[in-house]
């Protein structure tokens, strides 16, 4: 009789805890959404407990918003599923033609892409160690004992096909970059460098002392000017595949050297440019200037590879290795990779449509998508609507996959959650990522409670009023709050 008392009392405590706690994080979410700031806000939070999946939060969970860079968690997720971690894009090198006894090679040099966001990338390499691929790729053909080349180099992005960019990006975001597009023959994480000098007195136009790397024919408009203002204000505008970039904004004064990061236009031409560089200065002879597939509209398909020889393949970085760079400093680049990528390797067609259909057909067969609307892979898209409930969908599904769970940075210790909750309650205990663009701000990921509970959760607020870090503050206070009951 005795343990049998022992036992309901055990429960009866049990269960005054459990409805003390969630009454607890009731009261920290009530306090949330009924802030101030938030009163002409739109809000989705939902945060369910990972043992039954069971509901322990929620407000307007349904509510499909912008979620900004937490929309990188659909696809890293899916291509984490569908790719396998070990998956290494590659690019390939071949000819076609045949290479007589003298070393001409009556033909021309195909630079085949197949995706490899971390070619030359600055997150594998340094300034200086960048371009090496180059040098083994020159070193290759060499072997061949090619001296002269009677067409030339072609570059080939067109397993991507040539969106450009995702729909609903701003044209603020195109020329900058973080608005850089995937290509399916990227190169140096499809940036520019644009070094100016700043005067010592404010409101003069900023001196333009290069351009890196050098691209034939690009011109920038410079407006760009002297500032008292600190940091990079700073603006690149710039369609896909255009020579015509417009600098606008101010920089600091007084500076000698003040590096502006912009997108590559055409990437697909670029790295053949160079590659026809590196060759031309190993005295190899080359009649034809490099070109690239998409603008001189060369008669082309896969097939056609069938018939030329191949000289190289070079693997990129494996997948887990992209992903979680991806998740821990919200590449925008990468992410969008992500969904060229998935889109190929399923039915061999890599363009943005195709490879958001798959995304969207892997997870309508798992969880309930229905109102969900992805329109890229980074969130950079203001279009995209998601709702919190959707996101801890996902989340359940993927959570007991360590692989993606340790790409996730933690709040407090690193990526992009560094700063969040450090020296409070939640310090260590989340596992998310996060989403900032103007007038939006979101988490999604998974939280421990010191009580030994695992939730998973997302929160995204639009259209706040205050600044990012006012709103961050709050959410901050909800998060602690989770992480003690």
């Amino acid at each position: 009789m005795m343990k049998i008392l022992s036992l309901l009392l055990l429960t009866v405590i049990y269960c005054f805890n459990l409805a003390y706690s969630q009454q607890a994080i009731n009261n920290a979410v009530n306090k949330f959404v009924n802030d101030p700031s938030f009163s002409h806000a739109s809000i989705s939070f939902n945060l369910i407990d990972l043992n039954d999946n069971s509901t322990i939060a929620s407000f307007d969970k349904s509510r499909t918003l912008a979620t900004a860079s937490t929309a990188k968690l659909w696809s890293t997720a899916t291509a984490l599923k569908t790719l396998g971690s070990n998956y290494r894009p590659s690019t390939r090198l071949y000819y076609d033609g045949i290479i007589d006894s003298l070393g001409v090679l009556h033909g021309n040099i195909w630079i085949r892409g197949g995706g490899d966001p971390t070619l030359g990338s600055k997150y594998y390499s340094t300034p200086e160690t960048k371009s090496d691929f180059l040098l083994d790729w020159v070193k290759e053909i060499k072997s061949l004992g090619i001296t002269k080349i009677t067409g030339g180099l072609i570059g080939d992005a067109s397993e991507f096909g040539y969106n450009g960019a995702p729909d609903g990006w701003s044209w603020v975001d195109l020329g900058n970059y973080y608005g850089a597009g995937a290509s399916g023959l990227t190169v140096y994480d499809n940036l520019i460098e644009y070094t100016f000098k700043t005067s010592s007195v404010g409101g003069r136009t900023a001196e333009l002392l290069e351009i890196k790397p050098y691209i034939p024919d690009l011109m920038l408009h410079n407006y760009v000017k002297s500032s008292n203002k600190k940091g990079d204000n700073s603006y690149i505008y710039g369609a896909p595949y255009s020579l015509d970039r417009f600098g606008t904004g101010t920089l600091p004064v007084n500076k000698s050297r003040y590096i502006v990061k912009g997108s590559l236009p055409d990437p697909e031409f670029q790295i053949a440019f160079e590659l026809e560089n590196r060759l031309r200065a190993s005295e190899i002879i080359i009649e034809f200037k490099a070109k690239g597939v998409r603008k001189d509209d060369i008669p082309h398909k896969p097939s056609h590879y069938d018939r030329r020889t191949l000289i190289l393949t070079h693997k990129g970085q494996k997948l887990i290795d992209i992903i979680t760079l991806t998740n821990h400093k919200s590449i925008n680049l990468f992410a969008e990779h992500m969904v060229n990528l998935v889109g190929f390797e399923k039915s061999g067609d890599g363009s943005i449509e195709n490879g958001l259909r798959v995304i969207d057909q892997y997870w309508s067969s798992k969880i309930n998508t229905k109102s969900m609307h992805l329109n890229d892979g980074s969130g950079l898209s203001r279009t995209n609507a998601i709702s919190a409930e959707h996101y801890t969908q996902l989340l359940a599904y993927m959570h007991k996959d360590a692989l993606f769970f340790n790409s996730l940075p933690v709040s407090g210790k690193s990526g992009t959650l560094k700063s969040l909750c450090r020296g409070q309650s939640a310090d260590g205990k989340i596992h998310a990522k996060s989403g900032t663009m103007n007038r939006i701000k979101s988490y999604a990921g998974y939280i421990y409670s010191s009580t030994g509970k695992k939730y998973a959760f997302a929160i995204i607020v639009n259209n706040f009023d205050g600044s990012s870090s006012q709103v961050k503050t709050k959410m901050e206070r909800l998060f602690n709050a989770i992480s003690v009951n």
